[in-house]
């Protein structure tokens, strides 16, 4: 009898995910199910941190090109296969900064910003504040943004987050908080 996992999808998904990853293994064909599957859930992930939707394309294809390619060193390690493609995203991300640092957006909704308010705990309302976030989310390392973003605008979990970055979901939280305290910092001297 399988029990709840205790990442976002159940232990059943995983069984049948290390399945279709096998098959793929052997024949890159059968690697089409999970190029169908979590497609668009890499692409958004990109398209949110990029200025171009071409960029992303062009981004998303070289991750599930990479993912062919090194599909044969994947090892299941407990993990979901989406926390993979996320590492191998985030590095494809880091390339593209690297080649294109004007290539580097922020995406952010109203609602989101709210959120964060409540960490600032200042009123909602209060537009300087806005304004000065705003500003001094774009002077965040990308390191410290990506947490944020993740966090803040994808509503990821820690788990979640840390799964991504590789960590523990108590590391995740430490250094979330540590991004906070910087974006803070970074807005009262603005």
């Amino acid at each position: 009898m399988l029990t709840k996992s205790k990442y976002h999808i159940s232990e059943k998904v995983q069984e049948e995910e290390k399945v279709i990853i096998e098959l793929a293994k052997k024949d890159m064909k059968n690697f089409a199910p999970l190029y169908d599957k979590y497609y668009e859930q890499i692409f958004r992930y990109i398209y949110q941190r990029l200025n171009s939707k071409q960029t992303a394309f062009d981004v998303t294809s070289q991750v599930f090109l990479k993912a062919m390619t090194k599909l044969s060193t994947y090892e299941y390690r407990g993990l979901p296969f989406t926390s993979w493609l996320y590492r191998i995203a985030k590095s494809e991300l880091n390339n593209q900064f690297t080649k294109d640092k004007k290539s580097r957006t922020i995406n952010i909704k109203d609602e989101h910003i709210k959120d964060l308010f409540d960490d600032f705990e200042e009123p909602v309302n209060n537009e300087n504040l806005r304004d000065k976030l705003i500003n001094a989310l774009s002077m965040l390392k990308e390191n410290n943004l990506m947490l944020i973003e993740m966090r803040y605008f994808e509503k990821r979990s820690i788990k979640e987050i840390g799964e991504i970055l590789e960590i523990t979901e108590n590391n995740a939280k430490v250094k979330l908080n540590r991004a906070l305290d910087k974006l803070k910092a970074v807005t009262k001297n603005l």
